[in-house]
């Protein structure tokens, strides 16, 4: 990887794009198979591994970009923001709005101007559509900082106390942040641990992997066994046993990504590359996602929902990914890159600010 020092350095930053070339195909995998499976009347194979994944997919993301907010939590607050706030405000600001525009007519209805414009105002009090998690990831940010002095225990309790107790508001930011902030907390408190756990997987794979089976034995097991209780679908679902899958899965996800990453090859590399390049294909998979699934179901050519969800993940990953080289250099490029006029500290980011996961 650029910029890191030697071989031991290079492979300690690797395995955290490729933990994050898991998480954002899982994400883009669940939005492309639900869809796909609503729009076919149906389900596929993809829906099984949309399901294993549910108790961990986001909590794994979350935790993966709580890794490197100590880097940056002393700073002052003018560099701070401009890392951790401005960063995703203006990326969430420009996505909500092209998001939006390429929905008006749904949105707006007959309202129009006004009740576009409303939308818009709407959308910076409450999380827009998939962007909630690039917004949330300034308020954790923000929230962290200020707390940054209460002692570790009590911070790691109270998060998990939030997530644990179910809090049903008409807020959708407000619950989102409750279920969620815990794992970004651990991957604050923790981030040392969780860099030890990734070298140790290296040096031991055989041990690593037998305890990857098992995980997956016990997570396949909770994540679709009925709970029987009114609220809860299944034993995953349980208040206490969805906290500790969320944090188990975060760490299964690491010590996959650092087998991977020591293994090397095609795969490892294309995971990086995704991880790399994350946020390009969060914030632009929706618009090749929803083409790719009309022009299937509009033209019966693929009956089999598992196949047609398969395609349509993969278009929805690969078409930003392309568009983003295509357009780098050139005047689209504000699109996946922060402008200088929308930073507000001219200080540059050292090497592992940088890189901290989007």
């Amino acid at each position: 990887m650029a910029g890191a020092t030697g071989p031991e350095d290079a492979m300690r930053l690797a395995w955290v794009d490729v933990a994050k070339g898991i998480c954002i195909l899982l994400v883009v995998m669940m939005h492309a198979t639900l869809g796909t499976g609503a729009a076919m009347a149906g389900e596929g194979f993809l829906h099984a591994v949309v399901g294993f994944a549910k108790p961990f997919r986001i909590p794994g993301f979350f935790l993966l970009s709580g890794l490197f907010v100590g880097r940056v939590i002393d700073r002052d607050w003018r560099l701070f923001a401009d890392r951790r706030v401005v960063h995703f405000a203006y990326f969430y600001g420009l996505w909500v709005l092209i998001q939006s525009l390429a929905k008006v007519g749904a949105i707006a209805g007959d309202g129009g101007p006004g009740a576009f414009a409303a939308h818009l105002l709407h959308a910076l009090v409450e999380p827009y559509a998939s962007l909630w998690f690039i917004y949330l990831l300034a308020v954790f940010s923000v929230v962290t900082k200020c707390l940054r002095r209460v002692p570790a225990s009590v911070l790691l309790a109270g998060a998990a106390l939030l997530q644990v107790v179910p809090v049903q508001t008409e807020s959708y930011l407000v619950e989102e942040f409750c279920a969620r902030y815990v794992y970004f907390v651990a991957g604050y408190l923790f981030a040392g641990r969780v860099f030890a756990l990734a070298g140790w997987v290296t040096r031991n794979p055989v041990p690593a992997l037998a305890g990857l089976v098992a995980w997956a034995g016990v997570e396949a097991w909770l994540a679709f066994a009925p709970a029987n209780l009114p609220g809860y679908p299944t034993l995953a679902s349980l208040p206490l046993v969805g906290l500790l899958l969320g944090g188990a899965g975060g760490l299964a996800i690491v010590a996959t990504a650092a087998l991977l990453t020591a293994a090397g090859g095609p795969v490892a590399a294309a995971l990086r590359l995704c991880g790399n390049r994350s946020i390009v294909i969060y914030l632009a998979f929706f618009l090749p996602m929803a083409a790719a699934r009309t022009l299937i179901v509009t033209s019966g050519a693929i009956s089999d929902v598992g196949l047609a969800s398969l395609i349509v993940t993969a278009v929805a990953v690969a078409l930003p990914l392309a568009f983003e080289r295509a357009i780098r250099g050139t005047r689209l490029g504000f699109l996946f890159r922060r402008p200088p006029a929308f930073h507000i500290t001219s200080a540059r980011p050292t090497r592992t600010e940088a890189l901290q996961p989007a």
